[in-house]
């Protein structure tokens, strides 16, 4: 397939991100966007030293917040490594909590495709009802196109009924231009989701990259009337922060993707701080 190459102006992008950050939510205050906001998170940890309790502290934590009051929601998702897909399954049982996991050679790609393949297929054998996958970034920068349009495809396919979020990591693609064309990829790939970041690098998500995902999103949305979820991911760790990423979806795309059917926030401390401001009494 031909994949178009973008230039795309920076200068505006930053331009525009300004114009909409001095803006209200459209339909939102702030108390009722932290509650999207919180309803949206995956909760994730994603270290070598991950061990079972670690696991089922985080479960346990994901199936708490609505305690503290009835406007709370819980978080969409817990996200692990495969080895915990069964185990986070057995401890969220039933409480609408999805399951998810990084598989296919994460955070690299860096492994042969049957490999990767196999690793997407054990993950939702043992439970995993969404896999957050990487594209392999050095062949996209060689320009084989092709090649990643093809490994997103037949990782979709191993999924079978679980959602793939694609990962770009938009931190080693270098422009915004091969951002939206990696972004164009995934989508026609088959991707659910497109998603910034493995948060397994320095240059996490940013509203530059995010704005121009939000874009292929809507042109592709636009043509077919098929929705693509996004997922921006890696050192959103204050609510403030979450906020913004919140306000350009709504700008962009506005209220139909603000649910966690249609956005996800990966993080490992943000819950807690949106929580918090939840709970603090408005002044």
């Amino acid at each position: 397939m031909d994949f178009k190459e973008y230039q795309i102006d920076e200068k505006k992008v930053q331009a525009r991100l300004n114009a909409i950050l001095v803006q209200d939510f459209t339909n939102l205050n702030t108390k009722d966007a932290l509650r999207i906001i919180l309803s949206v998170i995956d909760l994730t940890t994603l270290e070598g030293s991950d061990t079972i309790n670690k696991i089922k502290d985080m479960c346990y934590q994901a199936k708490r917040f609505k305690v503290n009051g009835p406007d709370i929601p819980n978080v969409a998702a817990v996200c692990f490594y495969p080895p915990f897909a069964a185990l986070a399954k057995r401890q969220l049982k039933d409480t609408g909590i999805s399951v998810a996991c990084v598989a296919g050679a994460f955070p690299s790609g860096q492994a042969p495709l049957e490999v990767r393949i196999a690793e997407v297929r054990y993950a939702v054998e043992q439970g995993a009802d969404e896999i957050d996958m990487v594209i392999s970034r050095g062949k996209f920068l060689e320009g084989d196109f092709e090649y990643v349009f093809n490994e997103v495809k037949s990782i979709k396919e191993a999924c079978g009924k679980a959602h793939l979020k694609v990962i770009l990591e938009t931190g080693e693609l270098g422009t915004l231009s091969n951002i939206r064309t990696a972004s164009d990829i995934a989508i026609a790939a088959g991707a659910d989701f497109i998603k910034t970041s493995t948060g397994k690098i320095p240059q996490a998500a940013t509203l530059e990259a995010f704005i121009i995902m939000l874009d292929a999103i809507k042109e592709h949305y636009e043509k077919t009337g098929q929705m693509i979820g996004i997922k921006p991911a890696g050192g959103i760790r204050d609510a403030e922060e979450a906020l913004k990423y919140l306000l350009v979806l709504d700008k962009v795309l506005g209220e139909k993707w603000m649910n966690n059917t249609w956005f996800r926030i990966g993080a490992s401390s943000l819950a807690n701080n949106v929580l918090k401001a939840i709970l603090t009494p408005s002044k």
